[in-house]
């Protein structure tokens, strides 16, 4: 009896297709998100760029890229770092309703 090899990581776009049925929200469970999360965090010493706030993190995208010759956006773990940046729950929310956030077509 041969044991079973354990299934690839999907990766980017797979992980999309086969984790979520299409959902960008589903790509933020993905290891290379949390592997960038932490990175953008641990930047901004685990507080809010706004409110200097250490409850209810996240991580929020200045910008979103939409690549024209590929006819899909950039993966969430793929933007520089200056385009990341550590928001509490409260003002993510209150930006997201005062700014819409920009998307390039690159």
């Amino acid at each position: 009896m041969t044991a079973k090899s354990p299934p690839a990581k999907p990766k980017g776009q797979d992980f999309l297709n086969t984790k979520s049925h299409g959902s960008y929200g589903a790509l933020l469970f993905h290891p290379d998100w949390k592997t960038k999360r932490k990175e953008i965090l641990q930047r901004d010493m685990h507080r809010c760029v706004h409110c200097r706030s250490d409850k209810d993190l996240q991580v929020h995208h200045r910008q979103y890229h939409f690549i024209a010759s590929e006819q899909k956006f950039r993966l969430p773990w793929e933007y520089p770092g200056h385009l990341l940046i550590t928001l509490c729950e409260s003002c993510h929310n209150k930006g997201h309703n005062k700014y819409k956030v920009p998307t390039i077509t690159i």
